[in-house]
Protein backbone atom coordinates (compact mmCIF):
# COMPACT_ATOMS: atom_id res chain seq x y z
CA UNK A 1 0.00 0.00 0.00
CA UNK A 2 1.02 3.49 -0.50
CA UNK A 3 2.59 5.35 2.58
CA UNK A 4 -0.48 7.77 3.78
CA UNK A 5 1.08 8.70 7.19
CA UNK A 6 2.41 12.16 5.88
CA UNK A 7 -1.06 13.06 4.17
CA UNK A 8 -2.58 12.06 7.71
CA UNK A 9 -4.97 8.93 7.27
CA UNK A 10 -6.72 8.73 4.54
CA UNK A 11 -10.58 8.62 5.86
CA UNK A 12 -10.26 10.78 8.57
CA UNK A 13 -12.70 13.82 8.51
CA UNK A 14 -12.91 15.33 11.49
CA UNK A 15 -12.40 18.63 11.80
CA UNK A 16 -10.31 18.89 15.07
CA UNK A 17 -7.14 16.29 12.72
CA UNK A 18 -7.56 18.53 10.21
CA UNK A 19 -5.32 21.62 10.05
CA UNK A 20 -5.52 24.26 7.33
CA UNK A 21 -2.30 24.88 5.46
CA UNK A 22 -3.13 28.95 6.01
CA UNK A 23 -4.66 31.54 8.27
CA UNK A 24 -7.20 33.78 7.00
CA UNK A 25 -6.94 37.12 7.80
CA UNK A 26 -9.41 38.82 10.21
CA UNK A 27 -10.31 41.56 8.05
CA UNK A 28 -9.94 40.31 4.24
CA UNK A 29 -10.65 43.91 2.66
CA UNK A 30 -7.71 45.83 4.39
CA UNK A 31 -4.80 45.81 2.10
CA UNK A 32 -1.73 43.60 2.80
CA UNK A 33 1.60 45.48 3.57
CA UNK A 34 5.07 44.37 2.12
CA UNK A 35 7.09 42.92 3.98
CA UNK A 36 9.08 45.86 3.95
CA UNK A 37 6.68 48.43 5.05
CA UNK A 38 6.08 46.09 8.00
CA UNK A 39 9.87 46.05 8.98
CA UNK A 40 10.11 49.74 8.89
CA UNK A 41 6.68 50.82 10.87
CA UNK A 42 7.37 47.86 13.36
CA UNK A 43 11.64 49.04 14.24
CA UNK A 44 10.22 52.60 14.84
CA UNK A 45 8.26 52.70 17.72
CA UNK A 46 7.21 56.14 19.36
CA UNK A 47 5.64 55.95 22.95
CA UNK A 48 5.12 51.81 22.63
CA UNK A 49 2.90 52.84 18.90
CA UNK A 50 4.33 52.29 15.93
CA UNK A 51 4.19 54.89 13.41
CA UNK A 52 2.70 54.60 10.12
CA UNK A 53 2.24 56.67 6.70
CA UNK A 54 0.00 59.63 6.60
CA UNK A 55 -2.53 59.08 4.22
CA UNK A 56 -1.42 60.02 0.66
CA UNK A 57 -4.47 60.32 -0.71
CA UNK A 58 -7.66 61.93 0.80
CA UNK A 59 -10.93 61.23 0.14
CA UNK A 60 -12.73 63.51 -2.38
CA UNK A 61 -15.45 61.90 -2.95
CA UNK A 62 -17.48 63.93 -0.60
CA UNK A 63 -16.14 67.36 -1.84
CA UNK A 64 -16.82 67.03 -5.04
CA UNK A 65 -20.66 66.05 -4.12
CA UNK A 66 -20.78 68.90 -1.90
CA UNK A 67 -19.57 71.16 -5.29
CA UNK A 68 -21.76 69.44 -7.61
CA UNK A 69 -24.59 69.92 -5.67
CA UNK A 70 -23.42 73.82 -4.73
CA UNK A 71 -23.17 74.35 -8.60
CA UNK A 72 -26.76 72.73 -8.99
CA UNK A 73 -28.11 74.41 -6.84
CA UNK A 74 -26.20 78.17 -8.17
CA UNK A 75 -27.32 77.32 -11.31
CA UNK A 76 -31.26 76.67 -10.64
CA UNK A 77 -31.01 79.93 -8.73
CA UNK A 78 -29.35 81.80 -11.16
CA UNK A 79 -32.02 80.75 -13.69
CA UNK A 80 -34.59 81.91 -11.23
CA UNK A 81 -33.08 85.31 -11.11
CA UNK A 82 -32.86 85.21 -14.88
CA UNK A 83 -36.62 84.58 -15.07
CA UNK A 84 -37.78 87.20 -12.57
CA UNK A 85 -35.95 89.84 -14.46
CA UNK A 86 -37.80 88.70 -17.48
CA UNK A 87 -40.98 88.67 -15.50
CA UNK A 88 -40.66 92.12 -14.22
CA UNK A 89 -39.73 93.58 -17.36
CA UNK A 90 -42.89 91.89 -19.11
CA UNK A 91 -44.79 93.97 -16.16
CA UNK A 92 -43.31 97.49 -16.70
CA UNK A 93 -44.18 96.97 -20.41
CA UNK A 94 -47.40 96.03 -19.72
CA UNK A 95 -48.03 99.07 -17.60
CA UNK A 96 -46.38 101.31 -20.56
CA UNK A 97 -48.80 99.49 -22.69
CA UNK A 98 -51.72 100.64 -20.81
CA UNK A 99 -50.98 104.13 -20.19
CA UNK A 100 -50.74 104.47 -23.85
CA UNK A 101 -54.19 102.77 -24.45
CA UNK A 102 -55.49 105.10 -21.77
CA UNK A 103 -53.98 108.30 -23.33
CA UNK A 104 -55.03 107.08 -26.73
CA UNK A 105 -58.69 106.70 -25.06
CA UNK A 106 -58.48 109.88 -24.12
CA UNK A 107 -57.42 111.60 -27.44
CA UNK A 108 -60.28 109.67 -29.01
CA UNK A 109 -63.16 111.28 -26.51
CA UNK A 110 -61.06 115.30 -27.08
CA UNK A 111 -60.99 114.53 -30.98
CA UNK A 112 -64.83 113.53 -31.00
CA UNK A 113 -65.65 116.50 -28.66
CA UNK A 114 -63.92 118.95 -31.09
CA UNK A 115 -65.83 117.21 -34.08
CA UNK A 116 -68.93 118.19 -33.10
CA UNK A 117 -71.01 120.79 -35.30
CA UNK A 118 -71.49 123.51 -32.75
CA UNK A 119 -67.51 123.69 -31.92
CA UNK A 120 -66.75 123.39 -35.62
CA UNK A 121 -69.02 126.08 -36.65
CA UNK A 122 -67.85 127.95 -33.63
CA UNK A 123 -64.46 127.74 -34.93
CA UNK A 124 -65.25 128.87 -38.31
CA UNK A 125 -66.82 131.72 -36.86
CA UNK A 126 -64.40 133.25 -34.60
CA UNK A 127 -60.98 131.66 -36.12
CA UNK A 128 -62.12 131.89 -40.20
CA UNK A 129 -64.37 134.71 -40.14
CA UNK A 130 -66.96 132.96 -41.82
CA UNK A 131 -70.80 133.58 -42.21
CA UNK A 132 -73.77 131.20 -42.78
CA UNK A 133 -75.54 131.71 -46.11
CA UNK A 134 -78.16 134.44 -46.37
CA UNK A 135 -81.06 134.57 -49.02
CA UNK A 136 -79.28 137.07 -51.38
CA UNK A 137 -76.49 134.75 -51.37
CA UNK A 138 -78.02 131.96 -52.95
CA UNK A 139 -78.24 131.53 -56.51
CA UNK A 140 -80.78 129.17 -58.31
CA UNK A 141 -79.92 127.30 -61.36
CA UNK A 142 -82.83 125.81 -64.25
CA UNK A 143 -81.49 122.91 -65.86
CA UNK A 144 -83.36 121.52 -68.64
CA UNK A 145 -84.73 117.90 -68.73
CA UNK A 146 -83.36 117.11 -72.25
CA UNK A 147 -81.24 113.63 -72.89
CA UNK A 148 -77.70 114.22 -74.47
CA UNK A 149 -76.97 111.05 -75.05
CA UNK A 150 -77.73 109.04 -78.63
CA UNK A 151 -78.83 105.66 -79.49
CA UNK A 152 -76.74 103.40 -81.36
CA UNK A 153 -76.82 103.29 -85.22
CA UNK A 154 -75.26 100.07 -85.38
CA UNK A 155 -76.34 96.53 -84.68
CA UNK A 156 -73.17 95.05 -82.38
CA UNK A 157 -73.16 91.17 -83.08
CA UNK A 158 -71.32 89.31 -80.31
CA UNK A 159 -69.77 85.94 -81.74
CA UNK A 160 -68.84 84.54 -78.14
CA UNK A 161 -71.50 81.76 -78.94
CA UNK A 162 -71.09 81.47 -82.73
CA UNK A 163 -69.30 78.20 -84.35
CA UNK A 164 -67.49 78.35 -87.01
CA UNK A 165 -69.73 77.66 -89.50
CA UNK A 166 -72.44 79.77 -88.43
CA UNK A 167 -69.34 82.35 -88.49
CA UNK A 168 -68.58 81.71 -91.77
CA UNK A 169 -72.68 82.22 -92.88
CA UNK A 170 -72.33 85.84 -91.31
CA UNK A 171 -69.65 86.89 -93.35
CA UNK A 172 -70.66 85.44 -96.45
CA UNK A 173 -74.25 86.86 -96.28
CA UNK A 174 -72.64 90.59 -95.20
CA UNK A 175 -70.57 90.49 -98.00
CA UNK A 176 -73.77 89.86 -100.37
CA UNK A 177 -75.34 92.43 -99.29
Amino acid sequence: MANYKSYGYQYETSPRKLQPEYTPDKNPYKKKKSSLSKKKTTNKKVNNKPVSKKKSKYNYKPVMYIMLAFLMLFTISYRNSLINEKYNEKESIKAQVSAVQKENEQLKVSIENSLNLSSVEQAAEDKLGMQKLDNNQKVYLDLQKKDYVEPASEKVIIDDNLSWFDRLVQKLTQIIK
